[in-house]
């Protein structure tokens, strides 16, 4: 119980990240185990961010044309090193790069901040959850879907961007766990 103490005492200290890392505390699972629970990224660690460009009146200049996400999306230089930090911070058990999307919350085709490290998570590639995959392949699908539906003006950006950082999972099965 003291040692625990002493650890939860660090946040205070090293900051929440850096306590996170504690190998052996509280805090250095739950993270992890609540992404492989869920689906769903620490609202802590990564609660979004927007590019204060796109919005609703500039969406046919910006999102709904073919290849705007290419000319803003971050190299990979930038969020491989980002990546490595962030499993670590998340305290997966699995340490393979390649495992995991780092992956944008609110994604770029819906206006989210392309560099933003708040923005920015480890996404598994596979979380199964009740026998339903909720892992970076079932949200990019998903991030098509909300794309497609602002670009024809059947949900607003803020809408759409609500629905993907507040909970996703929660807005793709209402949708009815559309495919791309």
């Amino acid at each position: 119980m003291r040692r625990e103490a002493r650890r939860l005492s660090l946040v205070g200290t090293l900051g929440l990240a850096a306590a996170m890392a504690l190998p052996g505390s509280a805090l250095a699972a739950a993270p992890a185990s609540s992404v492989l629970r869920t689906g769903l990224p620490n609202r802590t660690l990564t609660p979004g961010a927007f590019n204060p460009a796109v919005t609703q009146a500039t969406i046919q200049r910006t999102i709904c044309v073919s290849g705007y996400t290419a000319t803003i999306r971050p190299p990979e230089s930038y969020t491989e090193p980002l990546k490595r930090a962030q499993i670590a911070t998340y305290g997966y058990a699995d340490q393979r790069l390649s495992d995991y999307e780092e992956d944008h919350l609110v994604s770029l085709e819906i206006g989210g901040s392309a560099r933003s490290p708040k923005n920015l998570w480890p996404e598994p590639h596979h979380v199964l959850v009740g026998g339903i995959d909720l892992g970076s392949y079932t949200k990019d699908k998903f991030e098509n879907y909300l794309h497609r539906e602002v670009c024809v003006g059947a949900i607003t950006l803020a809408r759409a961007r609500h629905e993907i950082a507040a909970n996703w999972v929660a807005y793709w099965k209402a949708a009815g766990e559309p495919k791309g």
